[in-house]
C-alpha cells in the first residue's frame, strides 16, 4: 500500500487547489458564510500539510520529523471531516438545475469528502508505520 503514497500526495494536492478554487467562488458569492471559509482554510492548510509531508523529507531532511508528520496528517483529516459534515448539512441541495452557485458547492462537497478519504488514508499508512516503530525521517516511501 505504502507504494500509492505518493500518487495519493499528488492527488490530495490536485484536489486541495480545486477545492480552494470552487470554494472561493463560493466564499465570494455567499458573502463569507463561515462554513465555506472553513472549507477555504483547510484547503489551504492541507496544501501546506502535504508540502510538509511529500516534499520536506526529501528537500530538508533535518526539519522533518514523523511524529509531527502523524499529528498533521490526523488533524487535517479530523478538519476534512468537520468540513466535509458542516458543507454537506450547509449546503446540501438535492438538485441544483442550471444553478452554477448550487452547483459549486456540491462540486465542494464531493471534493470535501474525497479529501477526506486521502487524507485518512495517509494518516492511517503513516500511523501503521509509526506503530512498527520505524524511526526514519522520510515519508511513508522513501
Amino acid at each position: 500500500m505504502e507504494r500509492f503514497v505518493p500518487w495519493v500526495h499528488i492527488a490530495a494536492a490536485v484536489l486541495s487547489v480545486i477545492t480552494l478554487g470552487v470554494t472561493a467562488y463560493v466564499v465570494n458569492a455567499s458573502w463569507g458564510a463561515p462554513t465555506p471559509n472553513f472549507i477555504l482554510f483547510s484547503s489551504l492548510w492541507s496544501l501546506l500539510v502535504l508540502a510538509y509531508v511529500a516534499l520536506t523529507p526529501r528537500s530538508v531532511p533535518r526539519l522533518f520529523h514523523g511524529t509531527v508528520s502523524l499529528a498533521l496528517l490526523w488533524l487535517t483529516a479530523i478538519f476534512w471531516f468537520a468540513g466535509a459534515i458542516a458543507y454537506s448539512v450547509w449546503g446540501g441541495h438535492p438538485y441544483c438545475g442550471a444553478n452554477t452557485f448550487c452547483g459549486s458547492v456540491q462540486a465542494g462537497i464531493a471534493f470535501s469528502w474525497i479529501l477526506f478519504v486521502l487524507l485518512t488514508f495517509l494518516a492511517v499508512l503513516e500511523t501503521l508505520r509509526f506503530r512498527r516503530g520505524s524511526t526514519r525521517t522520510g515519508p511513508a516511501v522513501v
